[in-house]
């Protein structure tokens, strides 16, 4: 009777635990941490995500961190300015859509950064660029690297 409980709850379908990852770790990665985006300019994003099933989706958080607030995984800390209140910090958010039926994604997403806004132009320092990513079934995982966000000089 036990073995037929057992067998009657084995529907045959695998479930996914397993976490997806975030690699910026390779040659012409973008951004890592402790780099530098400028206002006025575009970068593309270079990463390499992964799942063991099927990925899903990822998101991108550019935030101030004007009071060396930390939620960094990264081992290597970043030299930060001095702790400022934010005039007109820069805020960006974007959500990205993965090719179904992808376990491997290397993204080559270009965002530009905008000078300034009605406000004037964005505050100058140290910003947190948080990487948030999905896999199919739910499962995230997040990587967030410090950097500043300066004018080009």
């Amino acid at each position: 009777m036990i073995l037929f409980g057992v067998l009657s709850c084995d529907d045959g379908n695998d479930i996914d635990t397993e976490k997806p990852s975030i690699n910026n770790d390779f040659t012409g990665s973008f951004p890592v941490n402790c780099d530098t985006l400028y206002f006025g300019e575009e970068f593309t994003i270079k990463l390499l995500l992964k799942d063991n099933v099927e990925l899903g989706s990822y998101s991108i958080d550019i935030h101030n961190n004007f009071d060396h607030h930390s939620h960094s995984t990264e081992v290597t800390t970043c030299e930060l300015w001095p702790k400022k209140v934010p005039v007109n910090p820069f805020v960006f958010i974007g959500d990205y859509k993965i090719p179904a039926g992808s376990i491997e994604f290397k993204t080559s997403q270009g965002i530009s950064i905008p000078t300034g806004n009605g406000k004037g132009e964005f505050d100058e320092g140290d910003y947190h660029f948080f990487i948030s990513l999905t896999d199919k079934e739910g499962w995230s995982t997040q990587k967030g690297l410090s950097i500043k966000m300066l004018k080009r000089k």
